[in-house]
């Protein structure tokens, strides 16, 4: 009982910010300042969701003591019948409903909203590593189509064997950061490589990096910090894609950041795009200590950022998928490089959240 009521103590606190936030947003002086606009637009978001979860927290309890009241008073069978499975119905909700509310209390990684910026690069095995890192890009583009998000390619560079030695993509939707920061790290396959002719199993790896996408208001650019440089985009073998000077580079002098786009053939698309990456890149530099500092106290690897580390195993031979963050290991690797990756992410999710709530001590 002192838990419910720690619980309802806790959620009767944020009431009156509710309601301030509700009158805010209105504010036609706070629409104007698109900063402190999202700002609080995402905070109602996640007030609405703990205002929802502490209605149906305060009719469960309701609905116990009710139902313990009939028990006790009531002498007709039928009215007692309802009343037991009302109040198994709602002892069973109470404290599934006390860990959803725990969760929605501990404060969220405020960049899981933010679309994403995706890089994959072949690390060691040569054309193997390349091939195995078009094959998880493709992984991740079905995932992506299958949870009706936009998936565009900043810049690729082509394996001589097929594949990509790196690709950059940005993924477009609701949550996508929140959903694939799970997917940074190395990833390492076992397999025999179309390149092999003895038939023997090798390791290659590919490592992949999970950005969140900074907006506009996030970081502010300098145009005049920034030098672009105009080049004709060129394709597998360098023949060139087309006669037209399309493709930008971008250099951010004081940070020495380059990115480069050639994936448009309009010259302005390629800048506003290289753009977008330059942002995220900047901004991510003050966000990785962010990440640095969730590190230094988790004791597991889900979602620290560090892009060293090996998180998951691909064995071709076997079948089989693992998960070296969570000991989680399944066989259906086909269907999985299908982009069926969303039962690992659940579980990385539900291992992140059982360490936010020990570090919350809720």
């Amino acid at each position: 009982m002192a838990e419910n009521n720690n619980l309802l103590d806790k959620l009767e606190g944020l009431v009156s910010r509710f309601e301030e936030v509700s009158l805010l947003i209105t504010d036609p002086s706070v629409i104007t300042d698109q900063k402190r606009f999202v700002r609080l637009t995402k905070e109602y978001k996640e007030l609405d969701d703990l205002m929802k979860a502490r209605r149906e927290y305060i009719r469960t309890l309701d609905g116990i003591e009710e139902a313990k009241e009939i028990l006790a008073s009531e002498q007709d069978q039928e009215m007692r019948e309802i009343a037991r499975e009302e109040l198994d119905s709602c002892q069973k909700r109470l404290p599934e409903l006390g860990e959803e509310i725990k969760l929605l209390l501990v404060p969220a990684d405020p960049q899981d909203s933010k679309n994403a910026i995706v890089e994959i690069r072949g690390g060691t095995g040569g054309d193997e590593a390349a091939i195995f890192a078009g094959d998880l890009f493709r992984m991740y583009v079905k995932y992506c189509e299958n949870k009706g998000w936009r998936v565009e390619v900043t810049s690729s560079n082509e394996g001589t064997s097929g594949g990509f030695k790196e690709i950059i993509f940005t993924v477009t939707g609701d949550n996508v950061y929140g959903t694939l920061k799970y997917e940074s790290g190395v990833h390492r396959v076992q397999r025999v490589p179309a390149t092999e002719t003895q038939g023997r199993v090798h390791t290659s790896a590919a490592s992949v990096a999970v950005l969140p996408e900074a907006e506009e208001f996030d970081v502010e650019v300098n145009e005049k910090d920034i030098r672009v440089d105009i080049f004709c985009a060129s394709g597998h073998g360098g023949q060139s894609v087309n006669t037209t000077y399309s493709a930008i580079r971008l250099v951010h002098i004081p940070t020495g950041i380059t990115v480069q786009c050639q994936d448009e053939k309009s010259q302005l698309k390629n800048k506003a795009k290289a753009l977008v990456e330059l942002r995220t890149r900047i901004y991510n530099m003050e966000y990785q200590k962010y990440l640095d500092e969730i590190a230094a106290h988790r004791k597991t690897l889900v979602s620290t950022g560090d892009r060293s580390a090996k998180i998951r195993t691909y064995n071709y031979p076997q079948g089989r998928i693992t998960d070296h963050r969570i000991n989680y290991t399944i066989y259906n690797l086909s269907a999985f490089m299908d982009g069926d990756i969303q039962d690992c992410i659940d579980h990385l999710i539900v291992a992140e959240n059982a360490e936010r709530l020990k570090e919350s001590d809720l």
